[in-house]
């Protein structure tokens, strides 16, 4: 029999024949309420929010069934044990240090979770929006990386970011301008890769053996330069993350020089969501390149 002082706000629909003998909240989330349920088979971790919006946590635990699905062993996944639209519960994941090959394999296995295609960019499922942080976002199918990226990513957060006043209007005008030469910004054609879809360094987990876990993903079908750009706009990933990576799985010639063109949609859906000076840091990367 499970505890009767557990917090109100726990769905029972999450924790109803899970035994849990005890619960300690916890902090670090920014959209959604996080606790460790103690029970007899171990600890599980649950996150929760009042009034979510719509298909919040089951995008979510859409991504990280699909990322588990192809994760290799270098990288871990955490199992989803329940999910409906009240919250999620996940396996633990006993939190460590990195240890001397933590940063490289990390790079080993982002480089072969990259090696999953699709023939289409967008969705992994039959869900056409989905989350990048709390900003809806469009997932439409499209054949090309171009077609996603400026029309379902950077054309319609400038706008919304316009609209809310977290960015200058002239951006719409850039964004045109921007579209005219995509082919040529977004690099060679590559097939679309399965991404974790908004790994900064928050979104990365090590345990207690050293390993990598990933969490809290916007999972989709994109260029694989996309994962590596997020993981440039924050720091908190070692120079071996990415030599491991391009040695597994070489990248183009310049993928380098277009990581500010991949971090527009973050960017502005900082600009969107925190105000600050997220607006003008995308203004600067649309500038730089024209």
């Amino acid at each position: 029999m499970g505890s009767t002082n557990l917090p109100q706000s726990l769905p029972d629909s999450l924790i109803d024949g899970l035994d849990v003998r005890s619960v300690e909240p916890l902090s670090g989330g920014d959209i959604a309420l996080a606790y460790r349920l103690e029970t007899p088979d171990g600890p599980l971790f649950l996150k929760t929010k009042e009034q979510p919006t719509p298909d919040l946590f089951e995008r979510e635990a859409a991504g990280l069934t699909i990322l588990r699905e192809h994760a290799p062993a270098e990288l871990g996944v955490p199992e989803v044990i329940r999910s409906d639209s009240s919250g999620l519960v996940l396996q633990w994941i006993p939190q460590g240090r990195p240890k001397r090959d933590t940063e490289a394999e990390l790079g080993r296995g982002l480089a072969a979770l990259h090696r999953t295609t699709h023939e289409t960019f967008g969705a992994i499922d039959t869900a056409l929006a989905g989350y990048l942080g709390s900003a809806q976002v469009d997932l439409t199918p499209t054949k090309t990386w171009r077609e996603f990226l400026v029309e379902h990513r950077i054309r319609p957060l400038t706008r919304r970011a316009v609209d809310e006043g977290a960015l200058d209007p002239q951006a719409l005008e850039l964004v045109d301008r921007l579209a005219a030469k995509a082919d040529e910004l977004c690099g060679p054609p590559e097939p679309p890769a399965l991404v974790h879809g908004d790994l900064w360094a928050g979104n990365r987990v090590v345990d207690t053996d050293g390993r990598s876990w990933l969490i809290d993903p916007a999972a989709h079908w994109a260029h694989r330069e996309y994962d590596l750009a997020m993981m440039n706009l924050f720091g908190g990933f070692g120079d071996e993350c990415f030599a491991a990576y391009d040695e597994a799985f070489p990248l183009a010639a310049g993928w380098r020089e277009r990581i500010p063109w991949n971090q527009l949609p973050p960017l502005l859906v900082h600009a969107i969501l925190f105000g600050g000076g997220y607006g003008g840091a995308a203004l600067r990367v649309m500038r730089s390149y024209l």
